[in-house]
């Protein structure tokens, strides 16, 4: 990369964003164009937020196919990398379910506390502790530490980071106690109480295990009555 720069463009609908610009000598030798969205100004307030919200896709566009030293970024840098190149509307390797959630767990349990760590200084046992402090459910934890594992494939894909400490990471997703499990009278009790549209919804869920998400997502298209089947197509997940 010859030049890059950071520009704030406004938005006629919508928040206005950074965008980051650069360019590169193409095969022919002339010069090629290239320019990405970064975030909102709410995300980052301003210039030197947004520069340091770039270091890995800057590393990235240098890197020449040998093996970038990156022991210095932040964990905070490889988010917003992350959140660049995997979380992006234009991305469709990831469902907008997984997104959102990814999205809630990195910036409610993984920023807050790894942000300033180097990728260098992140050790096994130090996540491993970590994990077993937090006050949520076993499965919650297990989620949170596949997530911080993909983060550092992430790193090594892109070359921003040769290992993955938290392969050895060691959290259980196995629940701390039994789920409540309504018996039928007690499901007959429920859909007795409810208007049909509810019932319905209750009945459909307490009958197949469908999850939330998909019944909201159910047509009418996908129920073949002759033969007594259902089709699950498609789910509902914050609106979409």
């Amino acid at each position: 990369m010859q030049r890059g720069c950071m520009k704030q463009r406004s938005r006629k609908r919508g928040p206005d964003v950074w965008q980051f610009r650069w360019s590169e000598s193409g095969p022919d030798g002339k010069r090629l164009y290239h320019k990405k969205i970064i975030g909102t100004v709410e995300q980052y307030p301003d210039e030197n937020a947004a520069r340091r919200a770039v270091v890995g896709l800057v590393s990235e566009i240098n890197n020449d196919g040998q093996s970038t030293n990156s022991a210095a970024m932040t964990i905070a840098q490889l988010c917003d990398h992350f959140d660049q190149r995997e979380l992006a509307k234009e991305n469709t390797w990831r469902s907008h379910a997984t997104k959102k959630i990814y999205q809630a767990y990195l910036s409610r349990w993984i920023r807050p506390h790894w942000q300033k760590h180097a990728l260098a200084d992140v050790r096994t046992i130090q996540v491993e502790s970590w994990l077993r402090g937090l006050p949520l459910a076993k499965s919650s934890c297990a989620k949170i530490r596949n997530l911080m594992s993909v983060l550092f494939n992430h790193a090594r894909r892109y070359e921003l980071f040769d290992r993955n400490p938290i392969y050895l990471v060691r959290q259980s997703a196995k629940r701390r106690t039994a789920p409540s499990v309504l018996e039928p009278a007690e499901i007959k009790a429920l859909l007795d109480g409810l208007a049909i549209r509810e019932r319905t919804l209750v009945l459909l869920a307490a009958s197949t295990g469908l999850r939330q998400s998909e019944i909201f997502g159910l047509k009418w298209g996908d129920i073949d009555f002759e033969r007594g089947t259902m089709s699950v197509m498609r789910s509902i997940v914050y609106g979409v």
